[in-house]
């Protein structure tokens, strides 16, 4: 599909849930290797969106033209920093090329603090939903848990041209190819209004997965870890469409 400024954007598909039902279940996330299970409204989701978006803009100076690498698995929490990224007009790089990129989010506390000190920004994730702090925090990083809550809930930020750079995928395998403009980044041809999907526990197909459903009215349901058969949590779940 050739890039359009008609084409919806990731903040205009979550803004358009909120209008939509601000209080449905639009991600619920389980991570089997925890037990976690977590239910994210399109109002819970857009503040977590907004809160990163601010924290880009107002402290790691991001907007076109930066780069934001996303070291980071299929989690909720990579949802909102993508989503915040694109908000902020950014290139989102997902796989090995992420932590090349301007400002670097990622679990691992050894990569930003190289990061750091190669005088680029980073933020330390803490994976853990009710996580108030990482214990290893490094120096010059920006701890998530810490610091995330102090930024304002809403966010606005004029879109980005539908023909600028909105990620680039370098994983190596089939999807790897040039950088995908803003006005291709959502497709709301592809799948059924109101559909209820699992997801791949993969990033970079998690995420164009989610913007997709997102854009039909759709919620999704994201198994990190996923152990034995899911067959049955599916079914709970009432999944219509399985995207793995």
């Amino acid at each position: 599909m050739p890039p359009s400024d008609r084409t919806p954007q990731p903040a205009a598909v979550l803004a358009a849930l909120t209008r939509t039902d601000a209080t449905a279940p639009r991600l619920t996330f389980y991570d089997d290797g925890t037990g976690e299970r977590i239910e994210l409204s399109a109002t819970t989701l857009s503040r977590w969106v907004a809160k990163a978006a601010g924290l880009l803009r107002d402290d790691a100076d991001a907007g076109p033209g930066t780069s934001l690498g996303l070291d980071l698995p299929a989690h909720w929490r990579a949802t909102y920093w993508a989503v915040a990224g694109w908000s902020v007009g950014a290139l989102v790089l997902v796989g090995p090329s992420a932590g090349a990129a301007d400002v670097v989010v990622t679990t691992d506390p050894a990569l930003a603090a190289s990061v750091v000190a190669d005088g680029r920004y980073a933020v330390l994730v803490t994976l853990a939903a009710l996580a108030r702090s990482h214990p290893d925090t490094p120096a010059g990083v920006v701890d998530e848990a810490r610091e995330l809550a102090s930024y304002p809930d809403r966010f606005h930020a004029p879109p980005p041209g539908g023909t600028e750079p909105a990620w680039r995928i370098t994983d190596g395998g089939p999807e790897e190819a040039s950088d995908t403009a803003y006005g291709e980044l959502v497709d709301p041809s592809r799948h059924s209004r109101g559909c209820r999907a699992v997801l791949p526990d993969r990033l970079a197909p998690m995420l164009r997965e989610a913007l997709d459903v997102w854009a039909v009215d759709g919620s999704v349901v994201l198994v990190h870890d996923g152990r034995d058969d899911q067959t049955d949590r599916l079914a709970a779940e009432r999944v219509t469409l399985d995207l793995r």
